[in-house]
């Protein structure tokens, strides 16, 4: 009754324009032959599953689906098998996983959905758009037109609040106020070292780290980073990603020898981003680069797929995992926030460089032993609920899908507080991938 089948569509979809939502399915059990089989397939074709690479005893392959409720169940090495970690029923099949599609599953327009993937002539195809070199650098050439010539000064609002700290501050206030000021968006010191220890103590000694002294043992001078309002945004856009540094501070002095500087404002690749999305807002056609699907672009960072072996895996946390771990992940991977994920990789929560500063809140350092607590303890400190999947806080885990355009991934990252998008897969929730706003200018540069 059962035979190996590698056509991944079934029979009731296998209509030109039907549409279908792209799912993974995974056996995290061994075996060494393994194939998936469900309602989807009448229950009469066996699709193979493929041993992932550096990854013993797991298999997975990729299924598109109709929206609605499906049972399934695993062919392994001769058995009929069911994963007990998944939602799981009793059914004429005997013990069988259970999943449920809805289009309602992640916030995206029809028609990004529809070009999710389609049934073309009885085969999966997933649709993506591409684009030519010429259309390519022609989008590139206005937008970098564009940043030219506006100036600095267009990013200054009429009335806004600079957070300014002196560098002999010490870190101890610096953690509080940065907390207070910018809210929940560690350290192991002591707490009279947290007293004692000043700003510029602490920016010599990252100098140390990253091996920026001299024979001596003395921090190399950094130059000061910043603009002023007539410089044009696309300098100041460089100087962000170039000196990898979060904001540049923008200068103005009345006097011709530059004295007495006045700090104006702290521009950002937010608010560039903001002036190109509202600039090109109502005449994105007219940028094919634009209209592109971020999956057919090369742009943030995205997990290996299969049989992918030569790209870097993408930096995930379970929930259980030691703070020092993600504290620790953060600085290797140098990236500035984590997916926290359950055992399907389906994404629960983030974990960012700035909730290290929350810890400054109630003392939280002084009674924090970084090996001890979890990831989900430290973000319930937070006053997150990790387990509640399906009210992700917006702010903190903005998402998108493989097939949204670059102009709707820009537009959500030029929202204030929005520094990445989370890519995942329609329906699990799985994450795919990462976008940051670095990512974007990186790319529009070329």
């Amino acid at each position: 009754m059962f035979s190996p089948n590698m056509n991944s569509v079934p029979e009731e979809a296998a209509v030109p324009g039907t549409v279908l939502i792209p799912m993974r399915f995974v056996w995290r059990h061994g075996g060494n032959s393994v194939f998936l089989c469900g309602s989807f397939t009448q229950w009469a074709q066996l699709v193979p599953m493929l041993p992932v690479e550096n990854c013993d005893n797991v298999f997975q392959t990729v299924y598109g689906l109709l929206p609605g409720y499906h049972q399934y169940k695993f062919y392994v090495d001769g058995q009929w098998r069911y994963d007990e970690s998944e939602h799981h029923v009793s059914g004429e099949y005997g013990i069988v996983n259970t999943l449920h599609l809805s289009t309602d599953d992640m916030d995206v327009d029809t028609e990004t959905f529809r070009r999710v993937v389609r049934v073309t002539d009885g085969t999966l195809t997933e649709v993506v758009p591409s684009i030519s070199e010429t259309d390519l650098q022609a989008s590139r050439q206005r937008i970098s037109a564009f940043l030219t010539n506006h100036t600095v000064y267009e990013l200054l609002p009429e009335s806004g609040k600079v957070v300014a700290l002196d560098v002999d501050l010490p870190v101890k206030q610096a953690f509080h106020i940065l907390h207070e000021q910018l809210g929940n968006n560690a350290s192991n010191l002591t707490e009279e070292e947290l007293e004692t220890h000043t700003i510029s103590a602490w920016k010599e000694g990252k100098a140390y780290l990253y091996r920026q002294n001299d024979c001596h043992g003395r921090a190399f001078p950094r130059r000061f980073i910043h603009a002023g309002p007539n410089d044009n945004l696309n300098d100041v856009a460089l100087k962000i990603l170039q000196n990898e540094v979060a904001t540049v501070p923008i200068i103005y002095s009345s006097s011709e020898d530059g004295s007495f500087p006045q700090l104006l404002h702290l521009a950002s690749l937010t608010g560039i981003l903001k002036c190109i999305c509202r600039y090109f807002r109502h005449s994105a056609s007219s940028l094919p680069i634009l209209q592109l699907p971020i999956c057919s672009i090369p742009v943030g960072t995205w997990a290996p797929k299969i049989g992918e072996s030569n790209r870097q895996p993408l930096a995930m946390l379970r929930p259980s995992a030691s703070l020092r771990s993600a504290l620790n992940l953060l600085v290797q991977a140098r990236v500035s926030s984590i997916p926290i994920v359950d055992d399907n990789d389906s994404l629960l929560d983030i974990y960012c460089r700035s909730d290290i500063t929350a810890l400054a809140k109630d003392r939280a350092y002084t009674h924090i032993n970084l090996d001890e607590m979890t990831v989900h303890q430290a973000l319930q400190q937070l006053g997150q609920d990790l387990y509640s999947a399906y009210e992700l806080r917006s702010q903190r885990c903005q998402m998108c899908l493989r097939s949204d355009s670059l102009h709707k991934v820009m537009e959500r990252l030029a929202n204030p507080g929005v520094r990445r998008l989370v890519i995942v897969e329609a329906g699990s929730k799985r994450v795919e991938g990462i976008i940051s706003l670095s990512d974007i200018f990186k790319f529009l540069f070329g």
